[in-house]
């Protein structure tokens, strides 16, 4: 539940600019004052994204959602009103073709936040889809949203949104 709600405000705040078609703003990404929680965070979420990089390049789909992603972890994606996922089960399903068609991925992390146990991540999502497989995903990169969650001492993710397009410029690193 706590997840659930953290994501709700999460993306009420961040699409709030959009609210009105005639008031629509470039997307301003905030700076931060660095600190040592938010060090530690980006530090282990790269690892995790490391991990998710490396297991798709190698074809291991298992590696990938028992490492990267919590058991309860949910995904959604814009423009996909039936598409949604929750639980590794489902995961390994999806990630098993994901894994197939393309050959690599890579996160570019562009804003974060942590706050105790819970954090996210907005980033760039790369992704270096099979010619023959293009048709089924949307171009690339697509901007993501993941969700983390400190358990048993690891930060795993515990969910992510797509959605279409990319952030213009990396900042907060």
């Amino acid at each position: 539940m706590k997840l659930m709600y953290l994501l709700s405000l999460v993306l009420t705040i961040g699409l709030a600019p959009f609210a009105h078609a005639a008031d629509v703003r470039p997307i301003t990404v905030f700076k931060h004052a660095p600190s040592a929680e938010l060090d530690a965070f980006r530090r282990a979420i790269r690892a995790q994204y490391d991990l998710k990089e490396r297991a798709w390049a190698a074809g291991d789909h298992m590696a990938l959602v028992n490492g990267f992603y919590s058991s309860t972890a949910f995904t959604a994606a814009e423009g996909e009103p039936k598409f949604f996922a929750q639980g590794r089960a489902q995961f390994l399903d999806l990630y098993k073709t994901y894994v197939a068609d393309t050959t690599r991925i890579r996160i570019e992390s562009i804003h974060t936040h942590v706050n105790g146990n819970m954090g996210w991540d907005w980033a760039n999502f790369y992704a270096d889809v099979k010619p023959a497989k293009l048709k089924n995903y949307p171009p690339s990169p697509v901007r993501i949203l993941f969700v983390w969650e400190k358990i048993a001492g690891k930060w795993m993710c515990a969910g992510d949104v797509v959605l279409l397009g990319t952030f213009d410029t990396v900042t907060g690193k």
